[in-house]
């Protein structure tokens, strides 16, 4: 059982860094044991420097699976947290690569596939993680720019990449896109962020019934709270008193760490969901949503 840990107002500027997260985010249980269940496979994890998308890059690696993981050019921080990202990946005797690029620019988008694929020679699991997020309480006040961008990170990066990605992809692989509870739940001042959710759950469906009949398995995962530091630096930074007792409106009573995502990413990606597709997992403490 995961104890709850208690998480005080604080704030960080976008895009974040685990290393300032206080409490600490754990990524992977020191009990996990992996199985060989990714032996063989790629993995391009966008996102994969910090939060979520680190502890997928950490579970994919101890299953055997070699990454390339992306993170937002032109931060320090993220530079950093890749560089972490990567070396933890290589502590499980896997090659790990790491790419900064701006996954707004379809140009990037298909660069970026490109050079995975000409550096390990092959793709067999695509996970759309990257993300942002910034609060609004006033849909009038909601700037263009802001709306433009929120869509630009969060959806249209998906589609370049698995257009990108697919020619390139063959039967038992997967591909796997993070939505999020708020999907479902509509939060009020996530208005921009919401929208592009629940187009990820949509874009979802529809693919997986595209090719399903190719063998790729197309799923999403929707998390709840999960203490990444895409919080504080967003909604921390517009007000930091949110952040107290972040995640106690689950029936759970807390948020939940990266490391109890990772493991849903691994099953979506492994033969062990081999007749599951087009559908959403939902790891977000207990709180009952529909779809």
């Amino acid at each position: 059982m995961v104890q709850k840990t208690t998480i005080h107002a604080q704030s960080q500027t976008l895009p974040g860094s685990d290393e300032k997260l206080k409490p600490a985010a754990t990524f992977i249980r020191e009990d996990y044991q992996g199985s060989h269940k990714l032996a063989g496979k790629v993995a391009l994890v966008t996102g994969g420097d910090s939060g979520i998308g680190r502890s997928v890059v950490q579970h994919f690696a101890r299953e055997g699976a070699d990454i390339a993981l992306t993170y937002l050019p032109d931060s320090e921080e993220e530079a950093q947290d890749a560089k972490v990202a990567q070396q933890l990946a290589e502590q499980e005797g896997r090659k790990c690569v790491i790419y900064p690029v701006d996954l707004r620019s379809a140009d990037h988008c298909r660069q970026l596939i490109s050079r995975v694929v000409s550096e390990f020679g092959q793709l067999n699991i695509l996970v759309n993680n990257a993300g942002t997020q910034y609060p609004n309480e006033d849909l009038t006040t909601l700037s263009d720019e802001q709306w433009l961008n929120t869509f630009d990170v969060n959806i249209h990066s998906v589609f370049f990449l698995t257009k990108a990605a697919l020619p390139h992809m063959k039967a038992n692989d997967a591909i796997i896109n993070t939505t999020s509870v708020n999907a479902y739940i509509g939060p009020e001042i996530l208005l921009d962020y919401t929208a592009t959710k629940g187009a990820i759950v949509s874009f979802t469906r529809a693919l997986s019934n595209q090719i399903v009949s190719k063998g790729i398995r197309v799923n999403a995962v929707a998390p709840g709270p999960v203490w990444t530091p895409l919080q504080p630096a967003t909604l921390g930074h517009y007000n930091p008193r949110w952040l107290e007792d972040f995640g106690h409106e689950t029936p759970m009573g807390r948020a939940g760490q990266p490391s109890e995502l990772g493991p849903v990413y691994v099953f979506l990606a492994s033969q062990d969901s081999s007749f599951i597709s087009g559908q959403v997992l939902h790891p977000n403490g207990g709180t009952m949503v529909g779809g």
